[in-house]
């Protein structure tokens, strides 16, 4: 009897990483997670498969760590997934940024050249690499223009999974990722902040909403459909870079429009503009052609936008129910 394939997932208790590990062990794998050496961890989005997967410490800033958790567990495929993730912090945290969404990734891919180049690798690129974009919508081959410290680190990581592809005959993977949201996305993340926000007015707990930039436009999909995507890129004879998105474009005062009336109520008596949360430099304009994943990986995305805002929206609410 075959042994079943053995994953690894870095970054495993973030949103991307929960879906991925739910995705795999219904796919018959075994999956293993690698956490940070750290107190603060949470484990709330996997505690309902916690049992069911394995969970081993490392850090993208250790490469010794990554070479020996390898050896030990011998994984078939990787999926690195963690970095310091949140845009706005990257301006705050600069140098920290670099190490884990830049450098972490060349310790990973190294660290896979050491111990087993054959191991299928993944790495998680991001629509930030476009930011202020040359052009619409954009595709694998459009040039990068980051418009963060975030984006600029995810374009080396970009380029490294490239230049080790090339170089050593890896099948190493980027997947050019634009927003996927979920019930699961951190309350800093402006789709959650609104979500929770409709939720918390609509049950008398908060009275207004403060936001940037209500122009921004974003191609969001549901994060759930994403993570297939990145199972079907490491099934492929070729690897390669492939660009996921659902291909529409909508602004964040849509989505605070369809959130806050999913609850019967009007976002412009609660919404308040604040200066703090506009972005030193905006992206402004991001929506992804993904034609090359639909025809190579055979992938399409299912949620629609308005199903995702409505999901978003329940989930909070009973999450507040809850905690009443």
């Amino acid at each position: 009897m075959a042994q079943p394939k053995r994953a690894l997932i870095t970054g495993i208790t973030g949103q991307d990483g929960s879906y991925l590990a739910e995705f795999l062990l219904a796919q018959g794998y075994d999956v293993i997670g690698m956490i940070r050496r750290s107190s603060t961890v949470n484990f709330e989005r996997i505690r309902h498969i916690q049992e069911k997967i394995t969970l081993i410490s490392g850090d993208l800033l250790d490469e010794v760590s990554m070479i020996n958790m390898l050896r030990e567990n011998r994984p078939t495929e990787v999926y690195n997934l963690a970095a310091q993730s949140f845009v706005q912090t990257s301006w705050a945290q600069p140098v920290f940024t670099g190490e884990t969404t830049a450098l972490g990734v060349t310790r990973v891919l190294d660290a896979i050249r050491i111990v087993d180049p054959d191991i299928r690798f993944y790495q998680a690129s991001s629509s930030e690499m476009f930011g202020k974009v040359v052009e619409v919508p954009q595709r694998e081959s459009t040039p990068f223009y980051p418009r963060s410290p975030y984006g600029v680190a995810k374009v080396y990581g970009h380029w490294i999974t490239v230049n080790y592809r090339e170089s050593y005959g890896m099948h190493a993977n980027s997947g050019i990722l634009f927003n996927h949201e979920s019930p699961r996305r951190g309350l800093e993340f402006v789709t959650r902040k609104i979500t929770n926000s409709a939720a918390r007015i609509k049950l008398g707990l908060d009275k207004e909403l403060r936001l940037g930039n209500l122009d921004s436009q974003r191609d969001w999909g549901f994060a759930g459909d994403y993570v297939k995507a990145m199972w079907l890129m490491l099934q492929q004879d070729q690897p390669g870079d492939f660009v996921v998105a659902t291909g529409q474009t909508q602004s964040v005062r849509r989505f605070c429009e369809l959130a806050f009336g999913h609850v019967g109520l009007d976002y412009r008596d609660y919404v308040v503009l604040d200066e703090r949360f506009m972005r030193p430099a905006e992206v402004d304009l991001l929506v992804g052609d993904s034609s090359n994943a639909r025809e190579v990986l055979g992938w399409q995305p299912k949620t629609s936008f308005e199903d995702l805002v409505q999901m978003m929206v329940e989930a909070d609410i009973a999450l507040l129910k809850v905690k009443r």
